[in-house]
């Protein structure tokens, strides 16, 4: 054990010391941080300064941190929204899956590298994506929620359930009983449903009422220590079933989505995770064989690019077929060109079944690694040329010398400009920015100065004077947007009044748990109005009509309350709650029937309350 070389704490200031002086180097590169994770593992591993002498000694940790990433994800997602993703994950999936796999193998088997046996093996592991890469890409760009980041995550979580099958198929390939392999896959069909059904039933019936036990205790360390225990035991069920433990955690994270403790559990595995998948990558790195790579470092290069290129082109392809901008296929294209980590699972399984030897399984796997070395390079720079290009065709921002204001309203459209009248009605210098050219032509007419420029950059933020004006109003008409700008706003202008737009409920809590100033729903006021007017033209007289609306405000904010608490579907009881009419003044005595008949009809409310 690597620890008995050199201790635990020599063991972990390597490792953190690693970590903590290739990421600042490679932000100045403009390189990502998971590059920094791959050379530095590199460098302490064994064919490096040789501070470790195998991998081994901390991939079986480190890979936790891709369990965690999964569950994050898991947290991120309803089950709801999975079933609505079921053609992007099936479809999408698995033609990706496909035809990489048979490309990557014809290419295998052409060149010599393999037989037919070790060229399937090579096209099915080389074809899968690296997952924690990928995920981690998106996440740093903000664009996991987008369109182009979930189609993307759909082909990823194909490929992480198509493993198991993998792993059942492969012993078809060596020289043994058909009917033996067909028996095992039976068999782990039907460990895999067990498990599934087990982590279902327990995410459905037992983790809201034992988190809310453990709450109760007030002692935060038992929350994470549970939050812990929920991931790990969700991945060890799964890997006991033999499945991979990333799938597990990912679907204990779909089942507590809507828990009620979902934002606790994110908060305490966020660290961990972090750090783990540090950990994980310079793994990889360490597990790069460079004797092997020197002595075939041309092949290994040139099978690499090759690879890399192929994979980018069958995503760019399918995604172009049911994506309308070209800009999201090609990004789809790069992040998933890396291998994925199941590829030194598959790999070494080949080797030990017969149907690569050796020499050809060192070569894959270094081949493997040098694609997840490549895929964040390629990421980056073709993140970075779609911008150019992007920059190029689009309207350049306008100068913002002239803007002063002490409000700055974000998004001019026709909330946007309503707002903006009331502020210069009572004479408020207002700075207003707004990315539509023809919003901004449109306002010019009627006397606006509008700024042109993107509110969710923040260099537009620094151009437009949110460092010093009093109150940013964002009022665009996109959620993701208006999310992305109070990030922004929180992390470099802290201290400046925020007041939002919400698009809906769902888009309201949000804002609130992000600690704005402000929000309203954008038809909330409206609605509001228009069912009071409704009410009079009914004949109902106008104060009671007003109290009536002031009845409904004050129920909406009492299902807010719980809803922040309690989940989305929280105080739906109070939809069906009516107003009842209450004196004025507190009355002297009890009213008192006279008659049975009288007596029942004064109990007859109270009953139904």
């Amino acid at each position: 054990m690597q620890y008995g070389e050199f201790g635990f704490l020599t063991f972990g200031l390597v490792l953190l010391a690693a970590a903590v002086l290739s990421v600042p180097i490679a932000r100045r590169l403009g390189l990502s941080a998971i590059v920094a994770y791959l050379i530095a593992g590199i460098v302490i591993g064994p064919f490096g300064i040789a501070a470790f002498g195998t991998p081994d000694s901390i991939i079986p940790v480190s890979e936790l941190g891709v369990v965690m990433l999964l569950f994050l994800i898991g947290l991120e997602l309803e089950l709801g929204r999975l079933v609505a993703m079921r053609r992007a994950i099936f479809g999408l999936g698995a033609a990706q899956l496909s035809l990489t796999a048979i490309v990557i193998g014809a290419l295998a088997y052409a060149a010599g590298l393999a037989d037919w046996r070790g060229a399937l093996v090579a096209g099915l592991a080389l074809a899968l994506s690296a997952t924690a890469i990928a995920l981690q890409i998106l996440d740093e760009r903000g664009q996991l929620q987008q369109d182009y980041g979930q189609r993307a995550f759909a082909i990823l979580l194909f490929q992480d359930m198509a493993v198991v099958p993998l792993l059942a198929a492969l012993p078809l390939l060596a020289r043994e009983s058909v009917h033996h392999g067909l028996a095992d896959g039976l068999r782990a069909v039907a460990l895999i449903a067990g498990a599934i059904a087990l982590i279902v039933v327990a995410g459905r019936y037992l983790l809201n009422p034992f988190f809310r036990l453990l709450a109760q205790t007030g002692a935060r360390e038992v929350m994470t220590a549970a939050a812990l225990l929920v991931v790990l035991g969700a991945a060890l069920i799964m890997q006991t079933a033999g499945m991979s433990m990333a799938l597990g955690a990912f679907l204990a994270g779909v089942l507590l989505a809507e828990s009620n403790y979902r934002h606790e559990l994110e908060a305490d595995i966020e660290p961990f995770r972090g750090l783990l998948l540090a950990l994980f990558f310079m793994g990889i790195g360490m597990s790069i064989d460079m004797t092997v790579v020197r002595a075939n470092l041309w092949l290994i290069l040139v099978a690499a690019i090759i690879i890399t290129l192929f994979k980018a082109a069958i995503v760019w392809l399918l995604f172009r077929a049911t994506c309308s901008h070209r800009g999201d296929a090609l990004r789809a294209g790069s992040v998933l060109t890396g291998a994925g980590e199941f590829a030194f699972v598959l790999i070494p399984l080949g080797g030990s079944l017969g149907a690569l030897d050796a020499g050809q399984a060192s070569i894959l796997t270094a081949i493997a690694a040098i694609t997840m070395l490549l895929g964040p390079l390629v990421a980056t720079l073709t993140d970075t040329l779609l911008q150019r290009f992007a920059q190029k065709e689009e309207q350049e921002p306008d100068d913002f010398s002239e803007a002063r204001g002490a409000v700055l309203v974000i998004g001019f459209g026709r909330f946007g400009q309503i707002v903006s009248q009331c502020l210069l009605a009572e004479g408020i210098d207002v700075t207003t920015i707004d990315n539509d050219p023809e919003m901004i032509q449109q306002a010019a007419r009627f006397g606006f100065k509008v700024f042109y420029g993107d509110g969710t950059r923040l260099d537009v933020l620094r151009a437009a004077g949110a460092v010093e004006v009093r109150l940013i109003a964002i009022c665009v008409n996109v959620r993701e947007d208006a999310s992305r700008i109070v990030d922004l706003v929180h992390a470099d202008f802290p201290g400046t009044k925020l007041y939002v737009r919400s698009f809906d409920r769902r888009h309201s809590l949000q804002l609130i748990d992000k600690g704005v100033d402000f929000e309203l729903r954008e038809t909330y006021e409206s609605a509001l109005l228009f069912g009071r007017k409704t009410l009079e033209g009914l004949g109902l007289d106008p104060d009671r009509a007003g109290q009536v609306e002031q009845f409904v405000r004050r129920r909406d904010l009492e299902r807010l309350v719980l809803q922040q608490a309690e989940g989305i579907g929280a105080g739906l009881d109070l939809l069906r709650k009516q107003m009842t009419q209450e004196p004025l003044s507190k009355p002297s005595r009890e009213g008192k029937p006279l008659n049975p008949e009288a007596q029942e009809i004064v109990r007859r409310p109270h009953e139904n309350e």
